[in-house]
Formats: structure tokens, C-alpha cells, sequence
């Protein structure tokens, strides 16, 4: 099986082009494929498809490393974005991919980097899905005796935002993975930590469902502005700072979709039997 090694701001994945091979994976061929130690080593594994949608260009299908498929990667679109045109699978300025999740619009930017419409986030509970009543600016759950309280909303994926005051020093390893099976979320959830710098500049670490914390989260950046938007904390356009390097982020507001720009890179190519 042909392969290509990408990443967003160190988010890397495993690319596969599934309309010029046949390819059949199965969870535990996808773990293996992930496993740093064994396979490739990725956080997700990517698969390019032919279009379900008469409109559309592609579909993008999106693994995590534990061999479950989800319907969002932020900083997976882009990288899907710049495989087609690497691959000479388009030569358009703006592709449109089917996902589970919705259609997406990926532009290619003058700058080199590239614009991904995430989409209308959800906030009603029933539609990220969050087991509350009713939606709220903030939620509470309790662990381990003591109260936090999160923003949640749903990129196409589930998300929680906590608020912290030194990003650096979070509680993302212990406090994330306690969230992210915790029964309030019945498929789950990826877990962000938000700081707040200014209006328009937030520090963020997010521990992901099924691939545990990444270097960036796309999707994960999406959120924390979102969130952080709806509490009056932020600008409508912010910049990002992941450990891995800056996303920038625009949401108008509700009913609107969010706009994410950031790079994409090749690493390598290669071939693997599985």
C-alpha cells in the first residue's frame, strides 16, 4: 500500500489515495499503520475517496489511531487538501469534500497556507452529544470530588473547553482522559485547554479522543474560539497557539460557519505491506 506522511503544525497522519488502489482496512490494520513503534506512526489515518455528492470533489474519511473512524480533523483537511493538489487529483483553487460530518470547502490561499470552512458549529446538547437538558455557556461535571466547568459544542465532532490560567501547566493527561470517556459524553469527546492571552490570542492544548493529547486539533482550535466567542472573552478573529505552531481562526457568530487557515506538509512517501 502506497502512503503519504503529512502533518498540520506536528497533527500528523498517514494519507492514503483509496481511488487509484483498492484498499480495505480493518481497525487492527489501522492501529498497526499507527503504532510508532511497529507501523508508520501517526495521530490519524486519512483515506481520499471518490465523492458521494453530485457538487462535490471528494470524500474524506478520517481513523484515529485507536482504528476508530470519526467525521472531523481540522488539521487533517488540510492535509487532505494539500495531498489531491500534490497528487495532481485536482488543480482547483477551492475543492469541495463530502465527510460525514457535512461538505467541506477547502481554498488554497496566496500565502501557501490553506482555508478550511469547518462548517455551522452545534450547541444544543442532543447535537454534540452532551448528556444535559439544556444548553448552557457553561456545564458542570465532578471528578474526583472536585467541580470544573466546561464549554461544549460539536465541530462535527464533540468538544469540551476548560478555561485555565497557565496552558502550560494543565491537567491535560489526567483531567483530559478522565472527560473524554466520562458518561456525559456517549460518543466521547476532545477535550481542550483554553488561556486566554488577549481578545485575539489564546494559548490551547487538547487531549483527543481516541489518539490522547496532539500537538494541534484543528477542530480543537475551531472550538476554544467558539467557546470563548460565546462567553464575550474574544474577537472574532483570534489566533491559535498550539504546541505544535498557530492557527488562525474566524467565527462571525451563531448561524455562521467557522473559518480556519493554517499550513499543511508533506513529509515523505512509502510503501507498506500490511
Amino acid at each position: 500500500m502506497h502512503f503519504t506522511k503529512m502533518h498540520g503544525l506536528g497533527n500528523d497522519f498517514v494519507v492514503i489515495d483509496a481511488i487509484n488502489q483498492a484498499i480495505h482496512l480493518s481497525a487492527e490494520q489501522i492501529r498497526f499503520i499507527a503504532d510508532r513503534h511497529f507501523g508508520v506512526g501517526c495521530d490519524q489515518l486519512l483515506l481520499i475517496e471518490r465523492p458521494v455528492s453530485a457538487n462535490a470533489d471528494f470524500k474524506y474519511r478520517i481513523f484515529n489511531a485507536d482504528g476508530g473512524e470519526v467525521a472531523q480533523c481540522g488539521n487533517g483537511a488540510r492535509c487532505f487538501a494539500r495531498f489531491v493538489r500534490d497528487k495532481n487529483l485536482t488543480d482547483k483553487d477551492r475543492v469541495t469534500v463530502d465527510t460525514d460530518a457535512g461538505q467541506l470547502l477547502l481554498r488554497f490561499m496566496d500565502d501557501g497556507l490553506i482555508t478550511v470552512n469547518m462548517g455551522v458549529p452545534k450547541h444544543a446538547p442532543a447535537q454534540i452529544p452532551l448528556s444535559f437538558d439544556a444548553e448552557a455557556l457553561l456545564y458542570p461535571v465532578e471528578l474526583d470530588g472536585a467541580v470544573i466547568h466546561f464549554g461544549a459544542v460539536s465541530m462535527g465532532n464533540p468538544h469540551a473547553v476548560i478555561m485555565v490560567d497557565d496552558v502550560a501547566n494543565a491537567p491535560v493527561e489526567t483531567v483530559g482522559a478522565r472527560l473524554e470517556r466520562h458518561g456525559l459524553f456517549p460518543q466521547r469527546v476532545n477535550v481542550g485547554f483554553m488561556q486566554i492571552i488577549d481578545r485575539q490570542r489564546i494559548g490551547l492544548r487538547v487531549y483527543e479522543r481516541g489518539a490522547a493529547e496532539t500537538l494541534a486539533c484543528g477542530s480543537g482550535a475551531c472550538a476554544a474560539v467558539v467557546v470563548g466567542i460565546e462567553q464575550g472573552l474574544l474577537e472574532n478573529s483570534v489566533i491559535v497557539g498550539l504546541p505544535g505552531g498557530e492557527l488562525r481562526i474566524e467565527w462571525a457568530g451563531r448561524g455562521q460557519p467557522v473559518f480556519m487557515s493554517g499550513p499543511a506538509v508533506s513529509v515523505y512517501e512509502g510503501r507498506i505491506r500490511i
